[in-house]
């Protein structure tokens, strides 16, 4: 009989269709909620992305899922509430909850790993909802890059790979390939209650370094770097294989995924055949760069009534070669432009890495995109700063950086209430309000959230206050504006919630044209985790009722 590995993912919901992700042991009939899918197989591993289409608006179904007739989940025993789907209504303004936040380490057995990863805020959350009513729940969850961290594995990893190959040989301690990488999502997605918390919030994902490795596509030398190792062709292409199957076929709708060639390809190897050359073939073409181009778009908007997720690919889409350097190509971010266009009264923009930094730190980049165009000593030193410090945020292509802020500003010129950057990657929480060198309508903020599982090292904090001080800031911006090849900045910004340090999640909430934030710290008592509230935000002018 077969069994559930991993899932149920509830990944794309809207107003009259859904999707559910499941990883089984075989290959099998997977149903859900009275509609049934074959799996389909990649290197030897089974997996099914079940599509509900026909459903009512604002409607709650419960749903178990079967393989081959056989219930397998929910599983027995569990007093979670049961697993569901909730449609949303059916256009005009609603109450809407989005969760957000990036960085997450696997939950361990490992005491030392324990302590320094702290709470996993994902799980205080399920726990939380595990007491509330239904209505209180979130309707979407965003994560904003590294589910995984390829390159900085747990112990208990580091273990299974030592029985796998050795680890004397690149790349270490580090995943190498599909199947490894199959490892680290059963790793992080297994426990208990964030896989009932996936399997009951709507959840959409990008990646960030870490799911592949850390300054992934920082710059063309460190691609030039990496590219000469014996191990990196074969850990992207698995990395870009299984960020296919686990994360982004999830965040496409079932229209989508009608038109997207790769799916149909992978499904017509059939239930018994195995996809992984049509996934080879697609990773590779993924992570060439032509004529300004990426191979693929992993890029996608979601609608949620009166508000617009649109979100952003800013590590595999980097432009690089040929002395060009963009955070995506030019097609892409048309794309961007055209998809940030519409009747909305809120605009998300979800980018793993945020567009307004502390501002020390988004000066040194700035600086330091600049120098390390030098030919000289100057050059390569600059570059080593930009690869140890990880200096390569927006700021640091600051073509791509003006062109989002001319976006932003232009669409907080139209009717929105607000247009929200929402990221994470940088370990602290912080909100920060940006104005303009012309009078805008919408109010404008960057929203980050970092990490929800992770630990930043303790020396870390004060620097982090510290790029946040305004007085040095000024310096930094004074010396910076003395370079012809510097343009000043078309956006300032005010720092108005945190820093804050340690696990949490960030809630947005809304309502008509009303919006506020509630990030959580997480924290753990006799009980069990919990979420700890900051002091809301509220968003807009008058607060969320």
């Amino acid at each position: 009989m077969a069994e559930l590995v991993l899932g149920p993912l509830l990944r794309h919901v809207d107003a009259r269709s859904a999707t559910v992700w499941v990883e089984t042991d075989t290959a099998c009939t997977v149903e859900v909620a009275g509609r049934s899918t074959p799996t389909f197989q990649v290197s030897g591993h089974h997996y099914a992305l079940v599509a509900l289409t026909g459903l009512e608006p604002a409607t709650v179904t419960e749903y178990e899922v079967r393989l081959d007739g056989a219930a397998r989940w929910p599983e027995p025993g569990s007093d979670l509430p049961p697993s569901r789907i909730r449609t949303l209504p059916d256009g005009g303004d609603h109450d809407f909850l989005l969760v957000f936040g990036s960085c997450r380490k696997p939950e361990s057995e490992d005491r030392q790993e324990r302590k320094q990863w702290g709470t996993d805020a994902l799980a205080a959350y399920a726990v939380r909802m595990g007491t509330q009513p239904e209505r209180e729940w979130p309707d979407a969850l965003m994560l904003l890059g590294d589910q995984v961290y390829a390159d900085e594995t747990s112990k208990a990893t580091i273990e299974w790979l030592s029985g796998r190959r050795s680890l004397d040989e690149p790349p270490g301690q580090e995943v190498a390939d599909f199947e490894e990488y199959v490892r680290l999502y059963h790793e992080s997605w297994s426990t208990p209650l964030v896989r009932w918390l996936f399997s009951t919030v709507p959840t959409s994902m990008i990646f960030d370094d870490h799911d592949v490795r850390d300054d992934w596509n920082t710059s063309q030398t460190w691609r030039d770097d990496i590219e000469r190792t014996s191990w990196w062709a074969n850990r992207e292409r698995g990395a870009l294989a299984s960020y296919w199957v686990y994360q982004h076929i999830g965040n496409l709708a079932p229209p989508e995924l009608d038109e997207d060639k790769t799916y149909a390809a992978v499904l017509a190897a059939g239930r018994d055949g195995d996809a992984a050359g049509v996934l080879r073939e697609f990773a590779d073409a993924a992570a060439q760069e032509v004529n300004g181009h990426k191979g693929t778009r992993w890029s996608y908007r979601r609608d949620f009534g009166n508000v617009r997720l649109l979100v952003i690919d800013t590590r595999s889409g980097r432009i690089l070669k040929d002395g060009k350097r963009s955070m995506v190509g030019d097609s892409e971010f048309e794309w961007i432009e055209t998809n940030a266009d519409g009747d909305y009264d809120h605009l998300l923009i979800g980018s793993s890495l945020p567009w307004l930094m502390p501002h020390v730190i988004s000066h040194v980049q700035s600086m330091n995109e600049v120098a390390c165009r030098r030919t000289d000593w100057r050059g390569r030193l600059a570059e080593k700063l930009r690869q140890t410090a990880d200096l390569e945020h927006w700021p640091s292509f600051r073509q791509s950086y003006d062109r989002l802020t001319r976006l932003i500003r232009r669409i907080a010129e139209g009717s929105a209430s607000t247009v929200c950057v929402l990221s994470g990657d940088v370990h602290h929480v912080y909100a920060a309000e940006a104005t303009f060198d012309r009078p805008v309508r919408a109010r404008v903020y960057q929203l980050t959230c970092s990490p929800v599982h992770n630990s930043v090292e303790r020396y870390m904090r004060p620097l982090f206050r510290l790029a946040w001080w305004r007085p040095l800031a000024g310096v930094l911006r004074r010396w910076m504006f003395r370079s012809p090849r510097i343009e000043p900045l078309p956006v300032d910004w005010s720092k108005v919630a945190g820093p804050y340090f340690g696990n949490a999640v960030a809630t947005l909430k809304v309502r008509g044209r009303a919006a506020e934030l509630v990030i959580e710290c997480a924290d753990s008592g006799q009980d069990g985790p919990y979420l700890r509230p900051m002091p809301p935000l509220a968003l807009t002018d008058e607060p969320r009722p």
